[in-house]
Formats: structure tokens, C-alpha cells, sequence
């Protein structure tokens, strides 16, 4: 199949299961959604910052920072500068193993000049946002239960707003960053919609998978198996032990959004199915 055909299937593999009303929000995107993100990110050696972390009961969920790793590894491995934004605790958890921009400002004016200084600084060739919480109407943050988490979130929004670069979005649920593409497609949703746009607003049943999409098609153009060398469950375990949590359950699992890994390694298969890379 052509790369239009390919991008339109991994679309509707990626919100087949539909727990939050995702086709919703894919049908109200133009086609080929992660053709064109993953093209905005054959970027070189340039530097690629990728904004992850959702604040769950006093620590991080699983999904955002499973698929912002899986981005970072496949990135680095083409040649790419990956960076990684978070808040505490996930910036001191990243930090040892992985470059970290820490997201220390929960006010964004002074996120907003924070953003524009290191934008300015590091030029990135694309910002990406995998299950980052979204501002919403009334500037704040809100979890999928409708609790305000404002407080300790970090601000990423102006990262993408200031951005002169490709911005790309990952969400599953409406709250999310990016999600403001289609905030009026999504006003229904039983959830408190985030206004933050962006320029590409890819969709998943689990953000996670949304980042094992676009390295379906990188590694295709790059003649690699990205995908098969990244372990979803190998990296939930990292997670785990150093405190992440489930944003559904809340308890400290090798899940994402109530899922087990398994879940997450079908989803893998199938993309390098399609693709064919795994045959390379």
C-alpha cells in the first residue's frame, strides 16, 4: 500500500478498541495525520523536544512517558538531538538516563517566558506532546475525572504555541495538549477539553501507541526496525520501580490506562505488520 493508505490504517488500528470516544476525534481530522507528523520529524541531527508526564496521585501515569521514550530511543538512533520535558517527579526520574528539560513553572507567564528563552536558545526542528495535560477555557488543568491539577502539573502549552517549528500532539482523551485542534468536534466528550492547538494532533486509545505509530514510519523510510528493538513492557518495569502509577487505576502496575503490556505489544506487531518493516 502507498504511504497515504498506510498512514490512513495504522488511523483506524490506533482507535479500534475506542475506550474514550477516540474515533470521534480521528474523524474530525483530515486523513493522513501521522504521515505528515512523522515527515515533520525526519529532521537530521537537529534537536526534537518531546513534552510528557500527567500528574496522577502524587506521581506520573504510564502513558506519555512509555511512548516519549520509545520517541527518544528511535530519534536518537537516527541520528536526532531528543530532549525530554517534564515536571517533577518525572524529571528527576528521567534525568539519570535520559537529557531532561524540567518543567518547573506551574504559572505560565512565567512558563511562557521560560519557553520562549529556551526555544530561542535550541531552535528545535519539532515539538512533540505525548499525554501532557492541556490548558483549558479557564486556564487551568484537569485530570479525566474532572479534578483540578493545576498545582505541580508544570506548564508545557507555550512550548507549542511559541514554537517556529512543526508542533505535533499525542492524546486519548480531550484533556490533552494539541486537543484544541478540535476542541468543537470533541465539546461532547464527558471530559474538560484542553484549547491548546497544535499543528499535527495524532489520536490512540493509548497515547503510548500514538509514538509507536510515527516510528512505524521512520523506521520504514530509515530501513530499521525501530519498533522491534523498543520493549513496551521492559520500560513500564523502569517506570515502576521508580514510582509510576496507572492513570486509570492508580496503582503501581506494569499497565497504561488499564491495559496490560501485552495490549501494547499487539499493537507493535500489527504496525510492523503493516508496515513491513519486520521483514527487513
Amino acid at each position: 500500500m502507498n504511504e497515504q493508505a498506510l498512514s490512513e490504517a495504522i488511523e483506524d488500528l490506533l482507535v479500534a478498541r475506542n475506550p474514550r470516544n477516540m474515533r470521534l476525534a480521528r474523524a474530525a481530522l483530515s486523513p493522513g495525520y501521522y504521515l505528515r507528523a512523522a515527515r515533520a520529524l525526519q529532521v537530521g541531527n537537529r534537536c526534537v523536544l518531546i513534552g510528557t508526564g500527567f500528574p496522577v496521585a502524587g506521581t506520573f501515569e504510564t502513558d506519555g512517558p512509555v511512548g516519549a521514550i520509545a520517541l527518544y530511543q528511535g530519534l536518537q538512533a537516527l541520528g536526532a538531538d531528543p530532549v525530554l520535558a517534564c515536571a517533577a517527579p518525572l524529571a528527576d526520574v528521567l534525568a539519570a538516563d535520559y537529557r531532561v528539560l524540567p518543567l518547573s513553572c506551574n504559572d505560565v507567564a512565567d512558563s511562557t517566558l521560560e519557553a520562549g528563552r529556551w526555544l530561542a536558545q535550541w531552535q528545535p526542528a519539532a515539538v512533540v506532546s505525548i499525554e501532557r495535560p492541556g490548558l483549558t477555557a479557564d486556564g487551568r488543568y484537569y485530570n479525566m475525572r474532572g479534578e483540578d491539577i493545576s498545582a505541580g502539573a508544570g506548564v508545557f502549552d507555550p512550548y507549542l504555541s511559541l514554537a517556529s517549528c512543526p508542533t505535533i500532539a499525542i492524546g486519548d482523551g480531550g484533556n490533552e495538549i494539541g486537543m484544541g485542534k478540535i476542541a468543537a468536534a470533541i465539546a461532547a466528550l464527558d471530559i474538560r477539553v484542553s484549547v491548546t492547538p497544535c499543528d499535527e494532533l495524532l489520536v490512540a486509545d493509548v497515547s503510548n501507541w500514538g509514538a509507536y505509530g510515527l516510528l512505524a514510519f521512520l523506521g520504514l523510510w530509515a530501513g530499521r526496525d525501530l519498533l522491534g528493538e523498543f520493549s513496551p513492557l521492559a520500560t513500564l518495569q523502569y517506570l515502576s520501580a521508580r514510582g509510576s502509577v496507572d492513570g486509570v487505576t492508580r496503582a503501581n502496575t506494569l499497565t497504561e490506562d488499564g491495559m496490560p503490556a501485552t495490549e501494547g505489544d499487539a499493537v507493535i506487531r500489527q504496525l510492523r505488520e503493516l508496515s513491513g518493516i519486520a521483514a527487513t
